[in-house]
């Protein structure tokens, strides 16, 4: 096949097999979300170029190395956004979300793209469920947003993740840090980087996040922020620990965290797993109280979190964690000419309207094709509508896993079959296979 009708390289395609686990997982996300208080918000795909380097850091990876930017027809530098947090933050400032009351609690499943070498857990095109939460420096708000992350995993049944926190402090006090840092690096600086080395005076702390091995070697003996912090950012910290406290949810204090991106302060998290190859963090997130005026906008204190959905895939799969099976065709119904297919499609659109997954044939296969094909998808009932059927006004109904037979009347399908079908989920609703799970809430008020 020629390279330019394949997907381009760090990208790739969710097929039918997969894109249902996806949707459910989304779909028990978006729940839980909902339940912390969260709405869904979108934003373009494509912002002005200013906005991530103000946002993120000019100092950064992100910034420096992995963005995709581009001149568009007017002359304007745009680039396809690299995370979520910087557009959402905008959205929030251009439409005057501060005269809401506060804070404001906000969620999304996006796409984002960096030019990154692609690996396990780590493509272009990449896709993150986020939250934000604008307008509290409560050291709650940390506790929560944290919260609302374990109890994904949890719901999931998810082991063996660690969640890993720090304070990187304030402004105030990350001078004096960025003094030491500047202090160690500068002795070290003939083994940097060329990148690191433009960090030097800077973003010193930038150096603490370089993929090289070397300045990562380098970075291990650097002193830590933690022992830089203020009394105010101390008490904060010490205050997000007794809220994780209470909630009996497990962490480890790890001084070397960082993150990637500029507009972190004081609170950052991260969950690691070590089943996923070097990709290992799976969320991670923080505080951002000065992102907003960064942005132009009044002092908002902030924080939020980005998990990676791929990420998250890939440790179900890698625990054997299932998920339900996407749910099969309710009915088939079988026609032999064309008065009995005009029935069928009515039939058919009154049972899809009641949430029915019901399939007739729009192939002009014989019925012993058709009845082939329903047994292919898995259909849970088939009936056969032809001349004599609809003459008499009686079909027979098949149960194709136990093969029992009842007849039904053609008229009445839509309303008996309907209760039929409910039955049968109900009784499926044993199945352990998404065991501890809310499975009411994903049949979408089926029930």
């Amino acid at each position: 096949m020629s390279t330019n009708i394949q997907a381009v390289k760090g990208t790739q395609d969710i097929l039918p097999k997969d894109s249902y686990k996806i949707r459910t997982v989304e779909q028990v996300i978006a729940e839980i979300a909902h339940n912390y208080g969260y709405c869904e918000i979108r934003t373009p795909v494509f912002e002005y170029t200013d906005l991530f380097s103000r946002s993120v850091g000019d100092t950064t990876d992100v910034v420096q190395k992995e963005m995709y930017t581009f001149e568009d027809k007017g002359g304007r530098s745009i680039t396809l956004r690299p995370e979520g947090t910087a557009g959402a933050m905008r959205s929030f400032l251009e439409h005057g979300l501060f005269n809401e009351p506060m804070p404001q609690k906000v969620y999304y499943f996006t796409s984002c793209y960096r030019y990154e070498k692609p690996q396990a857990g780590r493509l272009r095109e990449f896709h993150q469920f986020g939250v934000e939460c604008f307008g509290t420096q409560s050291a709650s708000a940390d506790a929560e947003i944290i919260a609302l992350a374990n109890e994904i995993f949890d719901f999931f049944g998810i082991q063996n993740l660690r969640l890993e926190l720090n304070s990187i402090g304030c402004p105030d006090c990350r001078a004096e840090y960025h003094k030491a840092l500047h202090s160690y690096f500068e002795s070290k600086k003939d083994a940097l980087c060329n990148t690191c080395l433009g960090r030097l005076e800077r973003n010193p702390m930038r150096i603490l996040d370089c993929k090289s091995s070397v300045c990562s070697e380098i970075a291990k003996d650097a002193p830590k922020v933690i022992d830089y912090i203020c009394d105010d950012c101390k008490s904060h910290f010490e205050t997000v620990k007794k809220h994780l406290d209470s909630m009996n949810i497990n962490y480890i204090v790890n001084p070397t965290i960082v993150r990637g991106l500029d507009y972190y302060t004081r609170t950052v998290f991260e969950f690691v797993s070590d089943q996923i190859g070097a990709q290992g963090t799976v969320c991670g997130g923080g505080r951002y109280d000065g992102l907003a005026q960064e942005l132009g906008g009044a002092s908002t204190p902030s924080l939020g979190f980005a998990m990676g959905m791929e990420r998250l895939m890939l440790i179900l799969q890698a625990q054997s964690i299932e998920l339900p099976t996407p749910n099969k065709c309710d009915l088939y119904i079988a026609t032999t000419d064309e008065q009995s297919s005009l029935v069928a499609s009515r039939i058919a659109k009154d049972l899809r309207s009641e949430g029915l997954f019901v399939t007739t044939d729009i192939v002009g296969r014989s019925v012993k094709a058709q009845m082939k094909y329903a047994n292919k998808i898995g259909a849970a009932f088939t009936t056969v509508l032809g001349e004599d059927e609809i003459k008499s006004g009686k079909s027979k109904l098949k149960n194709m896993e136990s093969g029992e037979v009842q007849e039904i009347e053609v008229d009445k399908i839509v309303d008996d079959f309907s209760s039929i079908a409910i039955q049968t989920i109900v009784s499926s609703l044993s199945d352990d296979s998404f065991e501890g799970m809310d499975i009411n809430a994903l049949l979408g008020g089926i029930i």
